[in-house]
């Protein structure tokens, strides 16, 4: 019916060369005459009631051979996959060797395939570097000068607007003077910062006075330095785990992650009223030069998504059906534009790479 041999190809990839049998292929001769038909104009037939003889006689057989082999191969494609077990990544590059009634098709497929990664210990390395962290590094306390400077900063943030003095003007060659205190004064003038009271940190948001304020003011930079450590620690353990794995990374894996960051600073650049073309104009670079630029960032990307994915297989950790719903649900309802199957891979990756995590923390 179906003879195919697969050849492991450089960079992940793979090559399957086969023939479908010539009874096969030429059942397809039909279904693909329909096709063409369907779409086919000729005088004093209506569109898709052309007889089949008349078909015959316009269409040249090559275009019928051609769809014959199409629709052949977008039914047997999927099987051949599934029955020798190959994780195509790529659209496939397909190529027909063979091509004549009443004969097999002859074929050539190239697929990048996941590549196989042959992880370090890593549930050792997650332990040593946890080990590792020094006890000023987990010390998240705030002392009273960072709860003073952040205090300080807020009340900077909403200080009136002042509008400096016009600059001087330079002077001649050779006339060189040293500016007056009143002209000092006027560079220095500095906003008149606003009271820190309970009236105003009322103004900032649901807080009952300034104690109250200062409370959860304190939590929430204590908060946020242990998510800073949590992050650092984080970064270190997959960077490691990366650096001591063996894989062969398929090159459309890279394209794929480059792919996303240009997307994600076109969106940007388009956000704040500029057009992409201009912003590259203004950088003297072209889309080409950009992806140079960040080939690196985007091959560590890739590669963070096939290990953090291959120790979820080994330890067999999926995420929560029900926190993917809840997940699913709030992003659905904040964009409602928002692709529901792109909501739910996106939630059931977060929330797995979320439990991955936690699984080499519990490692120290």
């Amino acid at each position: 019916m179906l003879k195919i041999s697969i050849k492991k190809l450089p960079k992940s990839e793979v090559e399957i060369e086969g023939e479908l049998e010539s009874e096969i292929f030429e059942s397809y001769f039909a279904k693909a005459l329909k096709k063409i038909g369907e779409n086919f104009e000729v005088d004093g037939f209506r569109k898709s009631k052309v007889p089949e003889n008349v078909l015959l006689s316009k269409i040249p057989e090559i275009q019928i051979l051609e769809e014959m082999a199409q629709l052949a191969l977008n039914e047997h494609y999927p099987k051949i996959l599934e029955e020798n077990k190959i994780d195509a990544i790529s659209r496939p590059e397909i190529s027909i060797t063979k091509l004549a009634r009443k004969n097999p098709l002859g074929f050539k497929i190239k697929t990048a395939v996941l590549p196989e990664i042959t992880l370090p210990d890593y549930k050792n390395i997650a332990k040593k570097i946890i080990s590792g962290i020094t006890k000023e590094e987990k010390d998240v306390a705030v002392s009273d000068k960072e709860l003073e400077n952040t205090i300080m900063d807020i009340r900077k943030s909403r200080a009136p607007k002042v509008h400096m003095a016009t600059p001087p003007q330079p002077l001649p060659e050779g006339e060189g003077q040293a500016p007056s205190p009143s002209e000092k004064a006027e560079d220095e003038v500095k906003p008149e910062l606003p009271e820190f009271n309970d009236e105003f940190v009322k103004a900032l948001g649901p807080f009952k006075d300034v104690k109250d304020f200062k409370s959860k003011l304190k939590e929430n930079i204590k908060l946020e330095k242990e998510n800073k450590l949590k992050e650092k620690t984080r970064l270190k353990i997959i960077e490691e785990i990366i650096n001591k794995s063996e894989m062969n990374l398929p090159e459309i894996l890279i394209e794929v992650e480059l792919d996303k960051i240009l997307y994600r600073m076109e969106s940007d650049i388009v956000q704040m009223g500029l057009k992409f073309e201009d912003y590259l104009k203004h950088l003297n670079k072209t889309t080409e030069d950009l992806r140079k630029e960040f080939r690196n960032d985007a091959e560590k990307k890739a590669k963070f998504g096939l290990v953090i994915n291959e120790i979820g297989k080994k330890e067999n950790i999926t995420a929560d059906p029900e926190q993917v719903a809840k997940e699913v649900a709030m992003i659905l309802e904040h964009y409602k534009e928002a692709d529901p199957e792109r909501a739910q891979m996106h939630a059931e990756n977060i929330l797995t790479n979320e439990k991955i995590f936690r699984f080499l923390e519990s490692q120290s």
